[in-house]
């Protein structure tokens, strides 16, 4: 079957990309593309609703088993997760007080000073330089370094978060504190640390402003803080990042700025939640075919059902071993629409068109099976393939519009991040912080660990619960 997209909207699409096409040279954007389509009601944006609960080394996954129904599931390897090696090192007195003073402010950024032992260190300063100020100062200095860095929440309290964050293997812990002690500047190295995305400024301007009375706001803001920790913090020069409970995604550019914002329909609460992961953008995928997973070529019996009476837009073969294998062909009702952003991992979540665009009129849109459809997601891919594949305009629209599979690879990649928070910046970023509702309760387990004393850190990287492999866009 081949979709023939009509000669109007070839001209329209060609008209759009001549006036407003991606120009990039280093990290400079220039204009957003605008593709004609047709206009689709848009109500008026509301945040979702708040909901406010109850207070070593990368691991790469083995070869997925499969379960009855055909649906891998994503395995995670048991390794015994070790305490992280942490530095003593021999600390000045004069470096020492500037640590303290450090601490003694870090509420501000969101960490509680008692988690870094203020008084024992303020006891080993009054005692002098020696080794026991040498073994309390890089103890606190350490673990405020790791949690500046890489969060304060443990990893079995991140639900679903398979984002591994390479800062700690970047700026090691032994790494700043030689630096600190160097240069004899503490404040400003730790300084460093803090993630600079708009949205963790904004999150830290409301904390500093709201009541310390309001224990439950101020717990709120302070877990989203620190899920920017979570992230590298270099999130690219060009980036994409999904907020999941916002139901939005953003394309980023240089220092953060905000290029073009689309609308996103994301997993259903449950066992197709969408997981929070950092991956890369490796190809555009221009009118694509859908391999239908065997949860409903068996499950459901599509594929007895098509071998019985043959459907237009679906291909089906009788593989050796005797199952079926269903595919659906390019075309406007394909379940993957005209676009799929091809950003290859464990999990088989991507973004995507969808043929189903009224779930985008709705203000919850917690309908797929984990992968994330995105609106106007034709303007996406032909952006991504204009910066990432350097490719000539009349080649983009002929690939778009031919209603033929077309994958473009990326020459220039791009990060992708899939995230979770339940608050920060409205999506125009105006500096306005909002609350998102937590569709999927993945806030509790964080409140609580906020709650509980600081626990050590260990070698763990991402969590250790499985993922089922859905590949469902439906």
């Amino acid at each position: 079957m081949v979709y023939k997209m009509k000669q109007g909207t070839k001209v329209e699409l060609r008209k759009a990309l001549i006036a407003g096409v991606f120009a990039v040279s280093g990290a400079v954007v220039a204009a957003q593309p605008v593709i004609a389509q047709a206009p689709t009601a848009q109500p008026r944006r509301t945040p979702a609703p708040e909901v406010l609960l109850p207070t070593p080394a990368p691991v790469v996954a083995p070869p997925a088993p499969t379960t009855k129904a055909g649906a891998p599931v994503i395995g995670i390897p048991e390794v015994q997760p070790l305490p992280v090696a942490e530095p003593v090192m021999a600390w000045p007195l004069a470096d020492a007080r500037a640590l303290l003073a450090v601490i003694d402010t870090i509420d501000g950024e969101g960490l509680f000073a008692k988690d870094y032992q203020p008084e024992a260190l303020r006891a080993a300063i009054a005692g002098g330089a020696g080794s026991a100020l040498d073994a309390v100062a890089s103890k606190s200095f350490a673990w405020l370094a790791e949690d500046l860095r890489d969060g304060r929440t443990p990893m079995e309290s991140r639900v679903q978060w398979f984002a591994v964050d390479p800062d700690q293997d970047e700026t090691p812990t032994s790494m700043l504190m030689t630096k600190a002690l160097a240069t004899h500047n503490v404040a400003g190295t730790l300084a460093e640390l803090a993630p600079t995305h708009p949205d963790y400024q904004a999150l830290k301007a409301a904390l500093a402003t709201t009541p310390k009375t309001d224990a439950a706001t101020r717990s709120k803001i302070r877990i989203n803080m620190d899920r920017w920790r979570w992230l590298r913090r270099d999130l690219g020069e060009i980036y994409l990042i999904a907020n999941v409970p916002e139901f939005q995604l953003r394309l980023m550019k240089a220092n953060h700025q905000l290029v073009k914002t689309f609308r996103t329909v994301v997993g259903k609460p449950g066992r197709t939640a969408t997981p929070q992961l950092a991956e890369e953008v490796k190809a555009v995928v221009f009118n694509p075919t859908w391999t239908v997973p065997q949860s409903i070529v068996v499950g459901e019996g599509l594929g007895a059902s098509l071998m019985r009476a043959p459907r237009k837009g679906y291909k089906v073969t009788r593989n050796s071993d005797g199952s079926l294998t269903v595919v659906q062909q390019p075309g406007p009702s394909n379940s993957l629409g005209v676009m799929k952003i091809d950003m290859p991992n464990p999990h088989a979540i991507y973004l995507h068109d969808t043929p189903a665009k009224q779930y985008f009129n709705q203000a919850v849109r917690a309908e797929s099976h984990g992968c994330i459809r995105t609106q106007n997601a034709l303007v996406l891919g032909m952006t991504m393939a204009i910066m990432g594949a350097d490719m000539p305009q009349e080649q983009l629209i002929a690939n778009a519009t031919s209603g033929k599979y077309t994958k473009v690879p990326m020459t220039r990649t791009f990060p992708v991040y899939i995230s979770y928070f339940t608050m920060g910046q409205d999506t125009g970023m105006t500096g306005n912080v909002v609350s998102y509702a937590d569709i999927y309760r993945r806030d509790a387990p964080v409140l609580a660990s906020f709650a509980k004393a600081r626990e050590l850190k260990t070698t763990q990287r991402i969590s250790s619960e499985p993922v089922i492999q859905l590949d469902n866009p439906l």
